[in-house]
């Protein structure tokens, strides 16, 4: 063989090489079809508030799952650029390890969502949640607790933070009282009394709810809204719907 060809021959050889190790190793794009939809007036207007309800624990399914749906959230922007229809008002703590839109898996323009450290009333909150069933036609309310509740420990422990503060943590105050006879460590560091008070203030703010807010309690007396209360489980991301308080 002539010598001059081995080095053409060598990297004519190396460069087919890469090119089947390319064709081998290279991978087609996985395409996943994006859900753009959004709710409308005419869905909204034929669920009942069970429908909704059921559409929740499914979805939290999908969240412990870690099957949430894939949006298209570029659409769903634009398409409830008119206006919105959502399905359910949800009153959730602050607290940062609760994405409430993901644990229910919703998407843009689904849900109402208020928030305040331990999930308690006040009128601004009320007046929101009137709004959210009254005026723009949402049949479920979901007042979620949950696991470790931050509030909750600070309103046991009494804790001295601010004026303001102090009044938010004093709204937990009816569900610490309502354990006094609880027989255990009423302190923080016990988690099962947390978790007792966290439970009982769900119970509690439903009921302040239907006794300050007479535009809730008539509507789910009329049956034309549920009010529900909820706990995240921080270890499995599992929601627990509670019996409803009439």
């Amino acid at each position: 063989m002539n010598k001059k060809k081995v080095p053409q021959l060598l990297m004519l050889t190396l460069l087919a090489i890469g090119i089947n190790c390319t064709q081998r190793t290279e991978k087609p794009t996985e395409s996943k079809t994006l859900d753009g939809n959004v709710f409308s007036a005419e869905e909204q207007s034929k669920l009942t508030p069970d429908d909704i309800l059921d559409s929740f624990k499914e979805g939290n399914e999908r969240y412990m799952n870690n099957n949430l749906t894939p949006r298209d959230y570029k659409a769903q922007v634009i398409a409830t650029k008119a206006g919105q229809y959502p399905k359910a008002v949800v009153l959730s703590c602050i607290d940062s390890r609760v994405p409430v839109e993901k644990v229910f898996n919703k998407g843009v323009g689904d849900i109402f969502v208020a928030r305040v450290a331990g999930n308690t009333v006040n009128p601004d909150i009320l007046g929101s949640i009137e709004y959210g069933t009254a005026v723009a036609g949402s049949k479920l309310v979901v007042v979620l607790g949950h696991e470790a509740c931050g509030a909750v420990k600070a309103a046991i422990d009494k804790a001295d933070l601010s004026d303001n503060a102090d009044i938010l943590l004093g709204r937990i105050q009816p569900a610490i009282d309502r354990l006094n006879s609880y027989t255990g460590q009423q302190t923080s560091k016990n988690a099962e009394y947390v978790d007792e008070v966290v439970r009982t203030n769900v119970h509690t703010t439903i009921e302040e709810m239907l006794i300050e807010s007479p535009v809730l309690k008539s509507l789910q007396d009329q049956g034309k809204i549920k009010i529900v209360g909820a706990y995240y489980d921080l270890d499995t991301g599992k929601v627990t719907f509670m019996e409803t308080v009439k």
